[in-house]
């Protein structure tokens, strides 16, 4: 907790927040989320002292306008009574809470990955079903730059290195990646971006929080690159994450290209199948096309395999150029020259 050895602070005791990081938090607020419709703010509040900081941004910027959520993935034993901490500082603060957990607890491999995505749909239909415009997570800009060192040294391009990106829309796994439907949305928006991890725990000194054990632990990735950081100040933390920002920029814009090229250059040869034309085309532009010829196929029919916009398909990319084939997430690509031609992988053989 943030008081040892006194009763933590609740929502009843006034917090006194500078209202130069109120307003600030406003101004980031509205350049985050854009113009959504009015509604309520929902808020994903682990108990650590970035969303406890943000809580109570948020409860000075936008009274009586925000509902919060903590998410137990059940993995940890603390966790339990980390988000009832939280519940009973909103209940003080007449802030609509809620605790959710998954069915099941993550397990096996990528727990990490699968504790992400669990806690993104939970929050994500808590919200939609709350009728709310947007929801709010903590990153900042420590997460920024850890993110993009870390994809960095994985070899990641524009996408990858474009980091935690200041808004992004959420939809439920039932209409997620397809294509040819629209369905409900979340906004999500990153207001932080831009604050420094000490600013927000000095925010949080009259707010109870907690620090997450896993956050020091040596076996993640990102334990390595936050010690790194620490001890090396030639990283300038809001220099990598205004590298991020650009590379997020570059992303959009590709991506508008993307758009484009789709329509005039990948078309379908049958219900399941997409051709595309890759004539006088750059790799980056080659790869995207391909990546959105994988997913129209596997809108179309069965799914083998795991896929997203994550996926390496490096291996594919070199086939192809070279006038071979390759499979990938259950979809089979072949080349004849500039013409590339993307369909579903016979079905595997049992023995």
């Amino acid at each position: 907790m943030s008081s040892a050895g006194a009763p933590p602070p609740s929502a009843a005791d006034p917090v006194t927040l500078d209202p130069a990081a109120v307003a600030r938090f406003a101004h980031d607020l509205a350049a985050a989320i854009g113009a959504p419709r009015a509604g309520r703010i929902a808020l994903a509040v682990s108990g650590g002292p970035d969303s406890m900081a943000m809580l109570a941004l948020a409860q000075a910027a936008l009274p009586g306008r925000i509902l919060a959520a903590t998410v137990d993935h059940r993995l940890r034993a603390d966790a339990a009574d980390e988000a009832a901490m939280v519940a009973r500082w909103c209940a003080d603060a007449d802030i609509p809470h809620a605790t959710l957990s998954p069915a099941r607890p993550p397990h096996g491999a990528s727990l990490q990955a699968q504790a992400r995505q669990l806690r993104y749909d939970l929050l994500g239909e808590w919200a939609l079903s709350h009728d709310a415009a947007a929801l709010l997570t903590a990153h900042h800009a420590d997460d920024q730059a850890e993110t993009f060192l870390m994809r960095a040294v994985r070899g990641s391009g524009p996408a990858g290195l474009a980091g935690i990106r200041a808004r992004w829309t959420w939809q439920p796994a039932r209409w997620r990646g397809r294509a040819d439907a629209e369905g409900p949305a979340l906004i999500v928006a990153r207001p932080l971006l831009g604050w420094r991890r000490a600013t927000l725990r000095a925010l949080a000194a009259g707010v109870p929080f907690v620090d997450d054990p896993s956050n020091a632990d040596p076996r993640h990735d990102r334990t390595g690159v936050r010690t790194l950081l620490a001890e090396a100040p030639l990283l300038d933390v809001p220099g990598l994450a205004d590298a991020a920002r650009h590379c997020a920029e570059s992303d959009a814009a590709l991506a508008e290209v993307v758009v484009w090229l789709e329509r005039e250059r990948l078309h379908a040869a049958e219900d399941d199948e997409r051709r595309v034309d890759v004539r006088g085309l750059p790799r980056e532009l080659r790869r995207r096309l391909a990546r959105r010829a994988i997913a129209h196929v596997r809108d179309a029919g069965r799914s083998e395999g795991s896929w997203s916009d994550a996926t390496n398909i490096e291996p594919l990319l070199d086939a192809l150029e070279a006038g071979g084939s390759a499979t990938q997430a259950g979809v089979l690509a072949s080349a004849r020259g500039d013409d590339w031609r993307f369909r579903p992988a016979p079905p595997r053989r049992s023995r």
